[in-house]
């Protein structure tokens, strides 16, 4: 069975893997205070292109999603997202299990636009019984999205404007931020998104390491005691030097940017063999996730040789399915499948 149902089934680069042997036995202090996690904070600091950014790692998505949202919100606040924002759909509540909503709305291809923030934002204060309703509080988003989206910098710069004339922190998930930055197109760096958001993260788990998330705070009120959340939360891994020396290793000679392009080219190659043989798409993807709509018939024959994900029903016929990419899939196996697909 070739595998095709997330980008993050295989364990972690070969560089990483070697890291971690030669430097197994050295004795570190713990909790993220070592000298690899520094260097790593270092290095992030340089691709943020800001020397005054925090820089935290914490052990998961999951984790660094709903400890990130937790530390920003009030009580009596919720925080903007897409219908099909991971926080909403993929994370068994672990947002609400704080204390907190989830302020959903319907966003096309699974990008809210600075037009939908800010009326949410107007329609809430606008209301005589607001003090009756969930606050919105922030606004959460993810760059790639669930559909494999990605932002531009004019729609990634209106929103930042939105969020900050209304005082809304932006948060961007990053789990697969390699993949978008990759991706055919982009037009957004790393200084861009530092610029423009209050607080994002820089995915490893998905990009090459075997765990681990590198959280960005550039907004100063979003600074203090975040440590504290990340321990209550239990996104503090006591090996902290773990973490660091994967994202270490992941960022010194561009490690990071060079597996991400080879997974999006993975994709445009099994991308390019649907389009040929006339199949649509869910959506217009860019990058390591791929959703071709194939008939049930279809869907069995690929099935026997391939795994990948049932996305959502179509009709009664056909369903949109997702393929996706990492850092590891083999050129070899991507060209089985593209054979297949002429097949069908």
């Amino acid at each position: 069975m070739i595998r095709f149902e997330c980008d993050y089934a295989e364990g972690a680069h070969p560089r990483i893997l070697e890291r971690l042997a030669e430097t197994n036995r050295e004795q570190t202090k713990g909790y993220g205070e070592d000298e690899y996690c520094g260097n790593a904070r270092r290095l992030v600091r340089g691709l943020c292109g800001n020397e005054a950014v925090d820089v935290h790692f914490l052990v998961g998505g999951t984790q660094t999603n709903s400890t990130v949202i937790a530390s920003v919100l009030r009580p009596h606040q919720g925080v903007i997202a897409a219908t099909t924002g991971h926080i909403n759909v993929h994370e068994t509540g672990a947002v609400e299990a704080t204390g907190h909503k989830v302020l959903a709305l319907q966003a096309e291809d699974g990008k809210l636009t600075a037009a939908q923030v800010e009326r949410t934002f107007s329609e809430h204060w606008s209301d005589a019984n607001h003090e009756h309703i969930v606050q919105p509080g922030m606004v959460y988003i993810s760059n790639p999205t669930e559909g494999g989206t990605v932002y531009t910098k004019r729609e990634l710069q209106a929103l930042s404007d939105t969020c900050r004339k209304n005082g809304l922190p932006l948060f961007m998930d990053g789990a697969r931020l390699g993949y978008g930055l990759a991706a055919e197109g982009n037009d957004l760096t790393m200084p861009d998104i530092t610029k423009m958001c209050d607080v994002f993260y820089i995915g490893g788990t998905k990009v090459g390491a075997l765990f681990g998330e590198a959280v960005v705070i550039t907004n100063e009120n979003l600074k203090k005691d975040f440590r504290y959340f990340i321990k209550q939360r239990g996104g503090m891994l006591a090996k902290g030097r773990l973490l660091g020396l994967q994202f270490e290793t992941l960022f010194d000679g561009g490690l990071y940017f060079e597996i991400s392009r080879h997974a999006v080219q993975m994709a445009m190659m099994i991308r390019d063999a649907f389009t040929a043989k006339g199949f649509k798409f869910l959506c217009e993807s860019p990058t390591n996730q791929q959703f071709p709509i194939l008939t049930r018939e279809q869907i069995r024959i690929l099935s026997l040789k391939y795994a990948f994900e049932l996305w959502t029903n179509i009709n009664d016929h056909q369903a949109a399915v997702r393929f996706c990419t990492s850092w590891a899939t083999r050129e070899e196996d991507v060209r089985t499948l593209t054979k297949d697909i002429y097949s069908l």
